[in-house]
């Protein structure tokens, strides 16, 4: 149930629909009770002879103007006061007064079915509104936290989440919020109208409740552990389509289809194994509890009608009395059932909300701090002071200590696993340093606000990570507001231009998915480009060129040069030829500093900078 109490707290924004759901469920309840008390004074009418029109037996048909005698009395009054009202209206014609009683009973369902109606109205809102916001929750949460966060967890699994569990959540658990008032309310009436005809025969009924209830709960009871199989191999199955269709060019190259297709097919078997089991337990909920609420229909039928044959004796029950009972505890297995259901779902949607709320409620590391600067400019030096980290147990960098300047052009080299790509994850605070402090402007980038620091960066990494859209559109990413016309110089300084105007719609063009409609050199320089567009103070290149052909490198070396002019730059570099006109080159080895200078100087001291260079050299 906490779990229930937790999806609640979505619906704080749509307190007035709440307001008009519970007051509709309120009077829904109401009216579904007095629509069927309504059905015995027709009976009365029909069956019962010298009775005034509610049934009491009186020696002329002429009842008198009943009098208010309390709280305590209440009921009798209004039963009283409908019998004198009805006599006014029919002047005791019984043809009129079954006219009458039809009518009230017409306008009784009338009024249920509209509140009804009006309860369902509102809880349209209420509920599509709690699955938007807890859905914009998951993935706003998704985005906020940390790369590292993601290197635990596989995409399918979250991608499980935020789609499957929270559609589970829709409808099982959040279905429940229609029946919190209605059901428990109808009940009640229900039960209180019981009373009033025969409280012998109620206290009766209660007896065997407890017992159904116990019955029906333990046949839920593991329910909740087959839903969190269940949306686990959800996980499982969108993981395995997710790297299938990610991967496609090399399950075809080493002719590993069939492979992929056991994987997926044995996931998929568990998936149909596990929901066979969860349905039919499911399944099970509807005609366990009917069948209970029939037996106990079957002993009130043999305990009643004992009661009527008593009629007239002390505790005895008149034949309508009891038609009309029978009717309201056959009509109480309605809300009964639908609680059963309801709590069956619960069981069923805890799953999915504690897979929901894990993630939700991960902290994360990297969130601003209280009071964190806004920085609006980069005006002298950034600062690696003596830092350390590492991902797991071996440190990637250990006392890296290095100033740049603003302005300055600076290279990290090194074999591969150095730290050259963790210093750039450092600086644009993808993750944290475990020791020391990283400075902008001599202030820790951890007191800025992410938002402020990764405004003063351009990044351009290996990979070029382009998107489903235009291109216009992928390059608005870094600066939204940007014109066509600005659009068209960034492109013509990352020299992409050229390609780009021979395009069928120029700008407007869609590259497709992860902008595979492009080359990698194009797609490579359409990233520059959307760094150029943002016009940041430090540009950080991760290895921008190391994937490219020759005639592709050059073209977008001579895009980096025009990006990098009188701009503070971190260039992470495998080709070394791409870097010899730094201004500093900083060799890296097994994540400390070994070698420090210009091309030139390192090239003379014949060190690790040197054989680096002759090595590629023979390449």
């Amino acid at each position: 149930m906490n779990q229930f109490v937790n999806i609640l707290k979505y619906a704080r924004p749509y307190k007035s629909y709440a307001i008009g759901h519970i007051i509709s469920n309120v009077l829904f309840a109401l009216f579904s009770t007095l629509s069927m008390i309504a059905l015995k004074p027709m009976l009365d009418v029909i069956f019962v002879k010298n009775v005034d029109k509610l049934g009491n037996e009186v020696l002329n048909n002429t009842p008198l103007k009943p009098e208010y005698q309390g709280f305590l009395k209440l009921a009798d009054f209004l039963k009283d006061m409908l019998a004198y009202q009805m006599y006014e209206f029919t002047g005791g014609d019984k043809s009129k007064a079954l006219v009458f009683v039809v009518g009230l009973i017409v306008v009784a369902f009338l009024l249920k079915n509209l509140f009804g109606y009006l309860a369902n109205y509102f809880m349209v809102f209420l509920r599509n509104g709690v699955v938007r916001d807890l859905r914009n929750a998951v993935y706003r949460k998704t985005v906020e936290l940390p790369l590292s966060y993601f290197s635990e967890q596989k995409k399918g699994d979250i991608m499980a989440r935020v789609t499957n569990d929270v559609s589970t959540l829709q409808y099982s658990m959040l279905p429940v919020l229609e029946l919190i008032i209605r059901e428990p309310l109808t009940i009640i009436f229900t039960i209180i109208a019981m009373v009033y005809l025969s409280p012998s025969l109620t206290l009766f009924v209660f007896v065997f409740i407890p017992i159904t209830g116990l019955i029906i709960s333990r046949i839920g009871k593991s329910l909740k552990r087959k839903s969190d199989r269940v949306q686990q191999e959800q996980g499982v199955i969108l993981s395995t389509l997710e790297e299938t269709l990610t991967g496609l060019r090399i399950i075809k190259g080493f002719n590993a289809e069939e492979k992929f297709d056991t994987k997926f097919q044995e996931s998929s078997t568990r998936f149909y194994n596990f929901s066979n089991k969860l349905m039919n337990r499911q399944n099970l909920a509807s005609p366990a509890s009917e069948v209970l609420g029939i037996f106990v229909i079957a002993i009130l039928l043999w305990y009643g009608g004992q009661l009527v044959l008593k009629e007239g004796s002390s505790g005895g029950l008149d034949a309508s009395s009891f038609l009309v009972y029978m009717g309201l505890a056959y009509y109480i297995l309605t809300p009964a059932k639908a609680i059963s259901r309801g709590l069956y779902n619960i069981k069923q949607g805890n799953a999915a909300a504690e897979r929901v709320q894990e993630i939700i409620d991960t902290p994360n590391p990297l969130k601003d701090k209280e009071n964190a600067i806004i920085k609006s400019n980069f005006d002298s030096e950034i600062k690696f002071n003596n830092i350390s980290f590492k991902y797991q147990d071996d440190f990637i960098l250990k006392d890296f200590s290095l100033t740049i300047p603003k302005g300055k052009k600076v290279a990290l080299v090194g074999q591969s696993g150095s730290g050259k790509s963790t210093i750039a994850n450092l600086i644009t605070r993808f993750y944290d340093v475990n020791e020391g402090s990283i400075l902008i402007d001599d202030i820790d980038i951890r007191e800025l606000t992410v938002s402020s620091l990764r405004n003063q960066l351009g990044i351009v990494t290996q990979d070029a990570i382009l998107f489903n859209d235009s291109i216009k559109n992928n390059l608005k990413l870094g600066d939204c507001n940007a014109t066509d016309e600005a659009i068209i110089e960034a492109l013509k300084i990352a020299n992409a231009w050229e390609f780009v105007k021979d395009l069928p719609n120029g700008i407007e063009t869609n590259i497709g998915d992860s902008g595979n409609k492009l080359s990698g050199g194009q797609k490579q320089r359409l990233s520059i480009a959307r760094a150029v567009l943002k016009n940041p103070p430090i540009m950080v290149l991760d290895e921008a060129t190391s994937a490219l052909d020759t005639e592709s490198e050059r073209l977008v070396q001579v895009a980096l040069e025009n990006m990098m002019k009188n701009r503070t730059s971190i260039v992470i570099a495998h080709r070394l030829s791409t870097i010899q006109n730094a201004d500093e080159i900083v060799v890296l080895n097994k994540g400390e500093i070994v070698e420090q200078g210009k091309h030139i100087d390192l090239i003379a001291k014949n060190g690790v900078y040197k054989k680096l260079v002759d090595m590629q050299s023979f390449e």
